[in-house]
């Protein structure tokens, strides 16, 4: 498979997609050596089935793992950290993958449990955990789906996961572009596989899903998010991180150069482009946000969505959140930075459900 190519497939038995992608791709012939350790980096940022929009199927893991054992590769391991304020544990137990590891022999790897080291980042000191590193070759299946702070997360976000947490928590402090876009000229992308059945494509935390029935590969994450933002109507340069990851040398984002190939004509046309509804965008006017967290901030937005025009219509300041807001004084504020404030959410982070009652209070 080429560097700038770009497999598409439309079905609704993720497991068949993932093997007939893999063959396909011919990926026992990019991985080689029998022996190499392979990891598999799916998302599973929360504890919610893929079925509600956030994680990846676990269809899709088992197929990959079908197809790899099938051609004689047995050292296997799942790979994934989920957000702040998350158990990666409990994510793996909801979405499927502990039983999916008790069946098949495959690693479960929890990279907030494990070390990591510092690495130069093309000029940005990151740390990087050491499981995600010890692998030969690395899957990435990530969902294609929105994000309440950076519009798109595909390919090149979904590497946030194998940092540990307090990176992840710095990370916001540094307003996310910079920090994705560095950590993948570290971070492995040997092969793509992407979850497009039926993204949330406004949250990251899911709730919304739209169905697509869509699966993509390729090799260069930062063509795949390109042309994952090309299929949501999404301007690349609404997601800064795709353009400074391609000036940093992690990859291509012109779409004009990839050779997309159709594997077969599903219910979803290649030019069927769902579109994010905008809602995020439009509850975002009540927030003042200043490096806050992606847990906090998703949280925040949950609440939101749950209250009516007249309940938004009653909020009389902006509701100030993130870790810019440490030490400082305010009105109306939401979780643990903003203690200073008259009146805030508890929490690091505070679930939607407490924040929802906080403005309801």
């Amino acid at each position: 498979m080429e560097k700038n190519e770009i497999l598409a497939l439309y079905g609704d038995d993720p497991c068949a997609m993932a093997i007939e992608l893999a063959g396909e791709a011919k990926l026992a012939d990019l991985i080689g050596d029998r022996n190499k350790k392979i990891g598999i980096k799916p998302n599973l940022v929360v504890a919610r089935p893929a079925a509600e929009g956030a994680t990846t199927h676990v269809e899709i893991v088992s197929g990959l793992i079908d197809y790899l054992k099938g051609n004689g590769f047995n050292d296997i391991s799942i790979i994934e950290g989920a957000w702040l304020g998350a158990s990666t544990a409990e994510a793996f137990k909801v979405c499927g993958y502990a039983k999916l590891a008790r069946e098949t022999g495959v690693k479960l790897v929890d990279t907030k449990t494990g070390k990591a080291q510092v690495y130069d980042c093309k000029g940005v000191k990151i740390k990087i955990c050491d499981s995600a590193l010890a692998v030969d070759f690395m899957i990435n299946a990530p969902v294609m789906k929105g994000h309440c702070q950076t519009i798109l997360t595909c390919a090149l976000k979904n590497n946030k996961g194998v940092i540990p947490d307090e990176e992840k928590r710095r990370f916001h402090t540094m307003g996310l572009t910079k920090p994705i876009a560095h950590l993948n000229t570290v971070t492995r992308n040997d092969f793509i596989m992407v979850d497009g059945i039926c993204g949330d494509l406004d949250f990251e935390e899911g709730g919304n899903p739209v169905y697509c029935g869509r699966m993509f590969a390729g090799r260069d994450p930062v063509l795949i998010d390109a042309f994952a933002a090309s299929l949501m109507g999404i301007d690349i340069l609404d997601v800064p991180y795709i353009g400074l990851a391609e000036q940093l040398g992690a990859g291509c984002a012109d779409i004009g150069k990839a050779k997309v190939r159709q594997l077969n004509h599903g219910a979803a046309a290649l030019n069927d482009k769902p579109a994010p509804t905008g809602k995020i965008r439009r509850l975002a006017a009540y927030i003042t946000e200043d490096s806050a967290c992606s847990a906090c901030y998703a949280s925040l937005i949950f609440a939101l969505s749950r209250m009516d025009r007249q309940e938004l219509g009653l909020l009389a300041e902006k509701i100030c959140i993130g870790q810019g807001f440490k030490g400082k004084q305010g009105k109306l504020g939401v979780g643990q930075c903003a203690s200073g404030f008259n009146a805030f959410c508890p929490g690091c982070p505070p679930s939607g459900m407490e924040i929802l009652a906080f403005l309801r209070g």
